[in-house]
């Protein structure tokens, strides 16, 4: 199971972040708006994306608007998987994602064509950033991801 390694009984080794420590930040960050770009185009054909931590959906939610009216909106989250909330003691809602719609793997081999990475690359830059994710939940650290 691809998300087993993501529980982290000992701190994350530097050896374990080779491609990370090759790539500089400029690279590592294009990567990354590779990544973030695929995710979109899939939420958009109301297609979950798991990667591994966690799953990334558009999902219909409420907004409530004047006089106590609730309007229908299709919010995008992040599901944190649960596993990983067990093994490292956080706390969040209880989110499904509706049986109808499909969850999808990110396809590291379209993502590096998109940016003229091998896809290899993409794969270990990628594994490398959610392991330093998972090294920080380990060590409570608080982190901060920003996707456009």
């Amino acid at each position: 199971e691809k998300m087993q390694k993501y529980l982290l009984y000992n701190a994350v080794e530097p050896e374990e972040l080779s491609t990370l420590r090759e790539l500089s930040t400029t690279e590592i960050c294009k990567v990354w708006s590779g990544v973030s770009r695929h995710i979109y185009r899939q939420l958009l054909h109301k297609r979950a994306v798991e990667i591994g931590v966690g799953i990334f959906a558009v999902l219909p939610a409420h907004a409530s608007v004047a006089e106590g009216k609730v309007l229908p909106v299709e919010r995008p989250m992040f599901i944190l998987s649960k596993p990983l909330k067990l093994f490292y003691h956080l706390e969040s809602d209880e989110t499904k994602i509706p049986d109808e719609m499909p969850v999808v793997q990110l396809d590291f081999e379209e993502i590096a064509a998109n940016i003229h990475f091998r896809h290899e690359i993409v794969e270990q830059c990628v594994q490398e950033t959610l392991l330093c994710f998972a090294g920080a939940l380990r060590d409570n650290k608080e982190v901060e991801f920003s996707f456009r």
